[in-house]
């Protein structure tokens, strides 16, 4: 069984090299303050799994600087994600507010959703 996780997330990780999602165009401004407000998101995950790629494909599309932490390679994730989120399950997305408080957010769909809500697509200049 290790064998075949092995081959399959070295798979995964060759189609998501080599078929990268198209980044959409906004302008300087726009990008400019959808960076900063992504220095806030910090997205926990491992590199060969097929949701975490998921989710991080979604942020290419959308032009998204997000953090990313390995669970199983960062030193320390796995504990700030146990300690932050309660669970040891990827992806999970940490958002910090202004006032500096967490949420975490699991589940590749719901945080597809929330950050196609948050960061909306690049209007026409």
């Amino acid at each position: 069984m290790a064998i075949i996780r092995l081959i399959l997330g070295k798979l995964i990780l060759f189609f998501d090299w080599a078929f990268p999602p198209r980044a959409v165009k906004r302008d300087r401004q726009q990008q400019a303050a959808i960076d900063q407000q992504a220095n806030k998101l910090t997205l926990y995950q491992y590199a060969a799994c097929p949701f975490c790629v998921k989710v991080r494909r979604a942020m290419k599309r959308q032009a998204l600087t997000i953090g990313t932490r390995d669970v199983k390679r960062a030193p320390g994730a796995r504990e700030e994600l146990l300690a932050g989120g309660g669970q040891l399950k990827v992806p999970c997305l940490r958002i910090e507010d202004e006032a500096g408080q967490a949420q975490w957010m699991y589940e590749s769909n719901a945080i597809i959703h929330y950050l196609s809500e948050r960061f909306p697509a690049a209007t026409q200049p």
